[in-house]
């Protein structure tokens, strides 16, 4: 079979294929679906394209070499997903010395008594992309995996290196921030 053959077969049974059967040079398939997303989820941390590019292509090699070790617990994507956040803020923590816990002490917010979502029913997308922005890089790569990769917090914690409890309380931090950020920036009295 050719790889044109292959195209339409779901991610994980071509990770089978790879995995199991040897058949690397089907990778590409699987490099190809998803280069792009994996660019735009890396630009928006590191605001750099060529950048964002470099690391797409280092967090392919990798997991190429971890392939063999997806279990498939989760869907590829976000397994790859997960690879990409790690890498991500790894670099991020390594630029900028980024430590969530200091960060958060030196950027208290205050407490909102009701952090309902519907505070927010009225947040644009742009604000939206504003105020991700403006909040740590763990905070944003923790809203992200919960809310457009439908990640479970198991394996946000796994991702993170970190506690489920501790996922779930900075998850609540987060949110809190961001309705905070918006309340204070953007909303019309």
């Amino acid at each position: 079979m050719t790889k044109a053959q292959y195209k339409d077969l779901p991610d994980e049974e071509l990770v089978r294929l790879i995995a199991q059967e040897n058949k690397t040079e089907l990778f590409e398939l699987l490099y190809k679906r998803y280069f792009l997303k994996v660019v735009d989820k890396c630009y928006s941390f590191i605001k750099n394209r060529s950048m964002a590019e470099d690391f797409a292509n280092d967090i392919f090699s990798k997991a190429f070499e971890k392939l063999p070790g997806f279990k498939g617990n989760a869907h590829f994507s976000s397994w790859l997903y997960a690879i990409t956040y790690n890498y991500s803020i790894d670099y991020l923590r390594l630029k900028k010395k980024l430590h969530y816990p200091n960060w958060n002490t030196e950027n208290e917010i205050q407490d909102i008594p009701d952090e309902s979502e519907a505070d927010l029913q009225d947040l644009s997308y742009d604000n939206l992309l504003q105020i991700l922005e403006m909040i740590h890089p763990e905070e944003k790569a923790l809203l992200l995996m919960k809310y457009q990769d439908n990640l479970p917090g198991k394996s946000i914690a796994q991702t993170l290196r970190i506690s489920e409890d501790a996922v779930k309380m900075r998850l609540k931090r987060a949110r809190t921030r961001v309705i905070y950020l918006y309340q204070t920036k953007f909303e019309k009295d």
